[in-house]
C-alpha cells in the first residue's frame, strides 16, 4: 500500500559533500587534541603528531573540495540555498587550516600558541560546516526542514 502523505514536498539531489566533510574534521580534531597536548607537556612528539595529522586533513580536505566542486556542478544540488553558506564555511576552514599549517611549520616553540588558537579555530568553523551539511543532508532527504 502507498503512502497517502508524499514524504518530499521539494527535491534537492543528495549532496555528497557532507558525507565526506567527516574524514578532515577527524584529523583536525586529532590535530586540536595533539596541540592542547603539546601546550601542556611541550613534548616535541606531540607537536610532530599535529604536523602530520593536519597536513593529512589539508589532504582529505583537498578531497573534499573536488567532491564539492562536483556537488555545485549539479543543478539538484545547487537549488539548495544553504549550499552557498556551507561552501562558505568549508573555504573558511580550509583557509584557516592552511595558516595552521603554516605556523606549524616553525619550531616547535614558535608554533605555540598561536597553532594551537588556529586548530581550535578551524575545529570550531568545521562543526559550523558540519551541522550546515546535516541540515542539506536532511533537506535533500526529506524535501525541507521539519
Amino acid at each position: 500500500m502507498s503512502d497517502p502523505v508524499p514524504l518530499r514536498s521539494r527535491s534537492y539531489g543528495l549532496p555528497l559533500h557532507p558525507i565526506v566533510l567527516g574524514l578532515p574534521f577527524v584529523c583536525f580534531f586529532a590535530g586540536m587534541i595533539t596541540d592542547i597536548a603539546y601546550f601542556r607537556t611541550y613534548d616535541i612528539a606531540w607537536k610532530n603528531f599535529s604536523d602530520w595529522l593536519i597536513a593529512g586533513g589539508m589532504v582529505l580536505g583537498a578531497l573534499g573540495a573536488i567532491v564539492g566542486i562536483v556537488d555545485l556542478l549539479r543543478p539538484a544540488v545547487r537549488a539548495n540555498r544553504l549550499l552557498t553558506p556551507y561552501a562558505i564555511a568549508y573555504a573558511v576552514a580550509m583557509v584557516l587550516a592552511l595558516l595552521n599549517n603554516f605556523i606549524h611549520s616553525r619550531d616547535a616553540y614558535g608554533a605555540m600558541p598561536a597553532g594551537l588558537i588556529l586548530s581550535v579555530l578551524t575545529v570550531l568553523v568545521l562543526t559550523g560546516a558540519s551541522a550546515l551539511g546535516a541540515i542539506l543532508l536532511r533537506q535533500s532527504l526529506f524535501g525541507g526542514v521539519r
